[in-house]
């Protein structure tokens, strides 16, 4: 049988903070290879799959021989013979090797290169770009870009507390004049902040790093650099927060030492909520931490209608765990990152589950990436409606947007582009109301 995986190997290389990270490639019995690489996030939610690190002092502790010889041992073994045009057969034969509940003993970082590794080739082998071969004949969308101007938190040395200030442009009508506006933005963004003198370089996914004196004051800046590149807050382009505040709590009260706050949980939400209320905000990631379905079912009651709600380290690429977040009356949206489920079929899974549920979905890159290409392609051939990657700098980065413009390109008069309609309903019907 032509798919039928003949050889799996593992090397270590580096992502885009210079660690290491584990690539798995993949060669079938008709000649079709693929290929994949692990990302790693810096922001981590307890409950997520666990990538296997080797400790020690060597690349301080960040070393993944482990990993890659779990692929060149188990992995391989286990999925020797095995069709590649069956992700999940080989996915459950992944998972079955692997035997604990968070890919703890091989490794997420070794699993997650290998899931993708398989569905690269199997594509491969049926002649097929990776986002047609998911789209399996149906039209699908392109999605829309959620896209980091100023970058915080964990990712940029604790500047601001909130991790992510991004933008989306929901009214753009294609991905390439979405690109072009976040250019605009980016570029207005970084010459207003250095004309101030407040301009300290660029975080780990490229957006500029901030030096402001409040995280207000960030959304004031956000909002006059989205004016000064010539667009209008709330109109063409929208405000989109990552606030990752389960960095911010230490159990016991939500820290914001740019703010100079200690906050229980109603006070986070009330302060988050205050901001929805006099910014252009139509989406806001995990403004509360992983373990307080109180406040994120408060923070979506009060939000949900007219805010896009997107779990994170409270749902971590789970279905199982989406459907209670759900029952619970929290989020409406999910983040789907693959390799805090492990494998590919358990992040479509979780995917499914929340469109399943009304959700709007997002696939999402982590904050160590590479050149790799696959969520492009996941999102577009998924359909899932919406893409974040980072910033709009930094190669890892571009790579995924100036993949998502070829994509567009081969689809030609076919090619949809999400826009509003990738955001939960009653939202979608709020940003057509607003703008442009």
């Amino acid at each position: 049988m032509k798919t039928s995986i003949v050889s799996l190997k593992a090397r270590q290389i580096w992502d885009s903070r210079g660690r290491p990270t584990v690539e798995a490639e993949v060669r079938l019995a008709g000649g079709a290879t693929g290929r994949a690489i692990a990302p790693a996030g810096a922001s981590r939610g307890a409950h997520e799959a666990v990538d296997l690190r080797d400790g020690g002092p060597r690349f301080g502790g960040m070393g993944v021989e482990g990993a890659v010889a779990a692929v060149n041992g188990a992995l391989a073994r286990a999925l020797e013979g095995r069709d590649a045009a069956d992700q999940a057969g080989v996915d459950t034969a992944i998972v079955t090797a692997d035997g604990t509940a968070n890919k703890a003993r091989l490794g997420a970082n070794a699993t997650v290169a290998t899931s993708m590794a398989v569905l690269h080739a199997a594509a491969a082998a049926a002649g097929e770009p990776l986002w047609r071969h998911l789209a399996g004949g149906r039209d699908v969308r392109l999605p829309l870009p959620e896209i980091q101007i100023f970058g915080g938190g964990a990712h940029a040395g604790r500047r601001t507390d909130i991790q992510d200030f991004m933008v989306m442009a929901p009214h753009a009508g294609s991905v390439r004049r979405a690109l072009e506006i976040t250019a605009d933005v980016y570029r207005a963004a970084g010459e207003m902040m250095a004309g101030r003198g407040r301009l300290a370089g660029t975080a780990d996914e490229g957006g500029w790093w901030p030096s402001f004196d409040s995280n207000e004051e960030a959304l004031v800046a956000l909002t006059e650099a989205i004016e000064r590149a010539g667009y209008r807050p709330g109109r063409e382009v929208w405000i989109s927060l990552d606030v990752a505040a389960n960095e911010l709590f230490d159990g016991s009260a939500y820290r914001l030492p740019l703010d100079k706050a200690a906050l229980d949980s109603a006070a986070m939400v009330e302060r988050v909520v205050g901001w929805s209320e006099r910014y252009a905000i139509a989406s806001i990631e995990d403004p509360v931490s992983q373990d307080d379905l109180t406040g994120m079912a408060d923070a979506t009651r009060r939000l949900g209608r007219r805010v896009q709600m997107i779990g994170d380290d409270i749902l971590v690429t789970s279905a199982g765990r989406i459907r209670r977040i759900a029952a619970a009356g929290a989020c409406n949206a999910a983040l789907i990152k693959v390799n805090q489920a492990g494998t590919v079929s358990e992040a479509k899974g979780a995917l499914d589950a929340a469109q399943d549920l009304g959700w709007a979905a997002i696939v999402s890159a982590r904050s160590g990436e590479s050149e790799d290409l696959t969520i492009a392609h996941l999102a577009t051939g998924w359909d899932a409606g919406q893409l974040k990657v980072g910033s709009f700098a930094r190669s890892e980065r571009m790579a995924k947007w100036n993949e998502l413009l070829r994509i567009e390109e081969a689809m030609g008069e076919r090619a949809h582009f999400a826009g509003a309609d990738a955001l939960p309903a009653s939202v979608a019907a709020r940003i057509r109301s607003e703008g442009p």
